[in-house]
C-alpha cells in the first residue's frame, strides 16, 4: 500500500495542469493483491502476446516468462465508482536478459486492464513495487508496453483534416503520467517495442458493410485481385519455406533484420503442442498459378484476429496481392466468429519519412478505427544499470518509432 502525497513542487504544476489538482486530493490509499500462478492458467484474452501460446513460443527462444493474478477494488481504478467491487484479472511478464545477469521485465501490452486516466500513473506504481519482490534478482527495470489509449486524443489533438499531431514531449508526457505517484518513476521509453498506433476493424457488421466503408481504391483493387485470378491459400507449416522467402526478400527491400526460418517454425510448433483452441495461427498465401506474391501469419484469439506478419514478392505488384490476402483474412476472421480484426501496426500519422508511411496508407484504406496508445514506459529498479541501458537503446532505435 501507499499514500497519495502534495508537496510544494507538485503545487506549482496545478498553475498549467488545473485538471489533475482534483486527483491529488481524492488520492488515498491503494491496495493491490498480487499472487504468482502457472501460465498455462492465464485467461483467455483477445492480446495475443499475453497469451499462454506466446509464452511458450517466446520460451522456445530462451526467454522465460511469469504470470501472475491481481485483485484491486474498482474505486481505485477509475473514477466516479464507490463501494466494495474489485477488479480480478491477470498479466504474464517477460525476462528479456541483457547479459548473463540482468534482465528487463518485459509486460507486451500489459496489463490489459485500463485505469481511468487520472489514476494509470498510481495504478502502474503500485503494481511495480507489488510486483518487485515477486522477480528474480537483477531486475534493471519493468517494461509496460501499454496499449492502453494516449492521453492525448482529445478533440483539439487532432488537425482540421483529422490527422492526429502526435504525443508532446517525452518530458511533458512523464509529467502527466507522473501526477500523484509517490516515487515519479515512471519513464517514457525512447522508442516502442511493439506497435502503439493501429487500425481496429469492426467485423460485426456483414461482408458488403466492410467493403462500402473501405475506400473506393481498396475496394477497386481488392476487386482486380479477383478478376487477375489471384488466389489465397491456407498453407500452413507446410508453407513455411515460401514464407520464408518472401519475409527475407521483403525485409531487404525495406532494410529490416530478419527473424530466423526457426523462429516462425516455432509458432506452428507451439501450437501443435498445446491442447487448447482458444488462439489459432494460420499461414495465407496468395498466389498467381503457382506461383507465391504475399504472404503473412493470421493469429486468432478470443474474438480478435491479428495481422501477425506479413510479406510480399516485388514481382506481379500490379496483380495486387496484398489486398487479396486482407480480405481473405478479414472474411476467414468473421467465419470463426471474431469481432474485430486487428492491423497491427502504422506510422502515428501519414508522414513520408516515417518507416510505416506506406503502411499506414495500405491499412487505412481497409476502413476501421486509427488507435494511438501509450506505448512503452519503464519503471526502473536498479536506477544506475537503467542509465546504462538506456544509453545502449538510444544507438539501436526501435521499429516502432514514437
Amino acid at each position: 500500500m501507499r499514500q497519495g502525497f502534495f508537496s510544494p513542487k507538485m503545487g506549482q504544476i496545478t498553475a498549467f495542469l488545473p485538471t489533475f489538482a482534483v486527483f491529488i486530493l481524492i488520492v488515498g490509499v491503494m491496495t493491490l493483491e498480487i499472487e504468482p500462478k502457472e501460465v498455462i492458467d492465464a485467461y483467455s484474452t483477445p492480446i495475443i502476446q499475453q497469451t499462454s501460446f506466446w509464452s511458450n513460443v517466446k520460451q522456445h527462444h530462451g526467454i522465460p516468462s511469469a504470470a501472475f493474478d491481481f485483485k484491486i477494488k474498482n474505486s481505485d481504478l477509475y473514477l466516479n465508482v464507490g463501494g466494495y467491487s474489485y477488479t480480478q484479472a491477470d498479466f504474464i511478464v517477460f525476462f528479456e536478459y541483457l547479459n548473463s545477469t540482468d534482465y528487463v521485465a518485459y509486460l507486451p501490452y500489459g496489463p490489459e486492464i485500463e485505469p481511468s486516466e487520472e489514476n494509470q500513473g498510481s495504478f502502474l506504481e503500485e503494481l511495480s513495487e507489488s510486483l518487485r519482490s515477486h522477480l528474480p534478482n537483477n531486475c534493471l527495470a519493468l517494461r509496460y508496453d501499454l496499449n492502453w489509449e494516449s492521453h492525448w486524443c482529445k478533440e483539439d489533438d487532432f488537425d482540421e483534416n483529422g490527422i492526429w499531431k502526435g504525443s508532446p514531449a517525452k518530458t511533458f508526457q512523464e509529467l502527466r503520467l507522473n501526477y500523484g505517484t509517490c516515487n515519479w518513476n515512471l519513464k517514457k521509453s525512447n522508442s516502442n517495442i511493439l506497435p502503439a498506433h493501429t487500425i481496429l476493424l469492426d467485423l460485426r457488421n456483414e461482408e458488403e458493410q466492410i467493403l462500402a466503408q473501405m475506400k473506393s481504391k481498396t475496394r477497386y483493387n481488392i476487386n482486380l485481385s479477383k478478376r487477375k485470378g489471384i488466389e489465397v491459400r491456407n498453407v500452413g507449416i507446410e508453407g513455411l519455406d515460401i514464407w520464408y522467402q518472401l519475409y527475407c526478400e521483403t525485409a531487404i527491400r525495406n532494410g529490416l533484420n530478419t527473424n530466423s526460418l526457426e523462429y516462425f517454425r516455432m509458432v506452428f510448433t507451439t501450437k501443435m503442442e498445446q491442447e487448447s483452441k482458444d488462439v489459432q495461427v494460420k499461414l495465407l498465401v496468395a498466389y498467381t498459378g503457382d506461383q507465391p506474391l504475399a504472404a503473412m501469419f493470421l493469429v486468432l484469439s478470443s474474438h480478435r484476429a491479428t495481422y501477425l506478419y506479413g510479406a510480399s514478392s516485388s514481382e506481379h505488384r500490379n496483380l495486387m496481392p496484398t489486398y487479396a490476402l486482407q480480405w481473405e483474412a478479414i472474411r476467414l476472421a468473421k467465419a470463426n466468429a471474431c469481432t474485430e480484426y486487428d492491423m497491427f501496426g502504422i506510422a502515428p500519422r501519414p508522414e513520408p519519412s516515417h518507416p510505416m508511411y506506406g503502411l499506414y496508407k495500405f491499412k487505412q484504406g481497409f476502413g476501421g478505427q486509427i488507435y494511438h496508445q501509450l506505448g512503452c514506459w519503464d519503471y526502473p529498479l536498479d536506477p544506475d544499470k537503467y542509465a546504462v541501458f538506456q544509453a545502449y537503446e538510444m544507438n539501436r532505435q526501435g521499429y516502432y518509432q514514437q
